[in-house]
């Protein structure tokens, strides 16, 4: 049996330029910065513009990681991906 090269030479990640921070999230619902701390330690979030996606971010995500690893798309064999938030829901 041949032995398998796995391993992971480089990283990426993409966050959304929109931020919603604590104070801006409290003018919107019944809620203040203090209590959202206190409860998840959140202080602020980012938001998809409507043209993005977790195709979009991903691909953004992988070219990272491929510069980081100093490798083409065309050089690796498999992408494993796991996320909780796909384009479509599943039964």
């Amino acid at each position: 049996m041949a032995a398998k090269h796995i391993g992971i030479l480089g990283t990426g990640a993409y966050l959304p330029e929109r931020v919603l921070t604590n104070e801006e999230l409290e003018k919107m619902v019944d809620t203040s910065s203090t209590w959202i701390i206190e409860r998840t330690g959140i202080r602020e979030r980012r938001i998809a513009a409507p043209e993005e996606d977790i195709v979009s971010m991903g691909v953004a995500a992988s070219r990272q990681a491929l510069a980081a690893a100093g490798l083409e798309p065309s050089q690796l064999s498999y992408i494993i991906l796991a996320t909780n938030s796909p384009n479509f829901l599943y039964p």
